[in-house]
């Protein structure tokens, strides 16, 4: 039958099954968490196992870590109705998913470490015709090269008795419950069974059309998708740059080329964050280093961004007497609190280490030093540096707030102030188009 929560515009289908299958999905961050609680609202019997303590005792509490729109409201849910449970440890169980993150080393290599341990966790409790599925984002050929033999070191024979396949999330976070109910995927698997297994499972929840594919088609179109946005964005902000020291307006330039029919540029920013867009391109560069000058050289103008916020922060206060620096926004991007690979954190780690004073105002981010208010943070500042594009700094009177300040700058990073018709008097707005 359907059910309804809240005023969602989407239903969960919580299906009665003659043969209620046991999921385990591994890991329980951005993308597990959400997907364990999805997964039990549509009638399958759910554990959830992660090797953080605190964060197992936080959620058998009732307590989430993560902030996203809905997701308390059905995890609350669940939860009553006993449908997921949590663990350290795995169990036998028909579907298994793998779902931790999958960090960059130091020299930008995909680290697998968590992808591999879970895998080797769950080796004991592999049985005939299980499902393994994959939706860590990971290299081309990793499932292939690497957790394939693992299992037919195991004695499994993968295709045969045991289904592994890859599929990736393709979700927003401040969307992600929505999303993957209703976003497209991509699956792939070693065989074509191995697919067909998946998209019958996904075929149960999700709303999105399924495309089948092989294993490394799968995973090369994951950091596919994540690296194009990341080139994208890499344009529009090195013609920010550009445009800087030739004194053009790069807001008005973008503006008036995405008048043209074939032209849909995207918005600069203070950089690229997230563990998606700012990580995924360097597992390409791993696997092709010589063929990838263009990924390479997207990611270092994204990664150069903070440096440029910086220095153009420092020019606005250079002539002030120990200047004070408002800043708005931690998280890397509007209405979240995700603080990794987050531009706004470097920005501010920088203007402190080189001796700036620093007040911090995020309404999403309670985890860290800051302000809980945007007026306590502005007191006697010489700048207000925003750096995120929360919804709650769209509707700031800043001409209110201009009377707190010592010096009524602003300097807008995210163009939410709108350029072309600042309706505020009190202030003297800066963005990337006019700094």
């Amino acid at each position: 039958m359907n059910k309804l929560y809240g005023k969602m515009r989407f239903c969960f289908y919580r299906q009665e099954r003659r043969d209620v299958k046991q999921v385990i999905v591994m890991g329980l961050g951005y993308i597990g968490l959400p997907t364990a609680v999805i997964l039990a609202a549509n009638g399958y019997r759910v554990m959830g196992v992660d090797r953080d303590i605190k964060l197992l005792q936080e959620l058998e509490q009732g307590k989430i870590h993560i902030e996203e729109p809905n997701l308390n409201l059905l995890f609350q849910q669940v939860r009553s109705e006993k449908k997921l449970r949590f663990s350290p440890q795995p169990e036998n169980a028909d579907i298994f998913i793998i779902a931790v993150p999958t960090p960059a080393r130091e020299d930008k290599s995909c680290d697998m470490t968590n992808v591999l341990q879970a895998v080797e966790s769950i080796l004991p409790q592999l049985q005939t015709n299980n499902l393994l599925i994959i939706e860590s984002t990971i290299p081309p050929l990793s499932c292939e090269e690497i957790i394939k033999p693992l299992l037919e070191e195991a004695g499994h024979k993968v295709g045969e008795n045991l289904f592994l396949a890859f599929c990736p999330e393709r979700v927003l976070p401040g969307d992600i419950v929505r999303e993957l109910l209703v976003n497209n995927r991509v699956i792939g698997g070693f065989t074509r069974q191995c697919a067909q297994e998946a998209a019958n499972f996904y075929s149960s929840f999700l709303q999105g059309e399924i495309s089948l594919s092989d294993l490394k088609t799968a995973e090369m179109t994951k950091l596919l998708e994540n690296t194009f946005r990341d080139v994208n964005i890499a344009l529009v902000n090195e013609m920010t740059r550009i445009c800087s020291h030739l004194g053009i307006d790069v807001l008005e330039v973008i503006r008036l080329a995405n008048k043209h029919p074939r032209v849909k540029l995207l918005q600069p920013g203070p950089g690229v964050g997230g563990h998606c867009l700012a990580v995924d391109p360097y597992f390409i560069v791993e696997k092709a280093p010589s063929l990838t000058p263009l990924i390479k050289t997207a990611r270092e103008v994204n990664a150069s961004m903070p440096a440029f916020i910086v220095e153009k922060a420092k020019n606005l206060v250079a002539d002030m007497d120990k200047p004070h620096i408002a800043v708005f926004g931690l998280s890397y991007k509007g209405n979240i609190g995700d603080l990794r690979e987050s531009p706004a954190w470097e920005i501010v780690k920088s203007l402190r280490q080189e001796g700036y004073s620093i007040k911090v105002f995020d309404p999403h981010v309670t985890s860290v030093f800051g302000e809980n208010s945007a007026p306590a943070a502005v007191k006697d500042a010489d700048l207000i540096l925003i750096l995120t594009e929360h919804d709650e700094f769209r509707h700031l009177d800043y001409d209110e707030l201009a009377a707190g300040m010592r010096t009524p700058l602003v300097f807008d990073t995210r163009n939410i102030i709108p350029a072309r018709a600042n309706p505020f008097s009190l202030i003297r707005l800066y963005h990337l188009g006019n700094i």
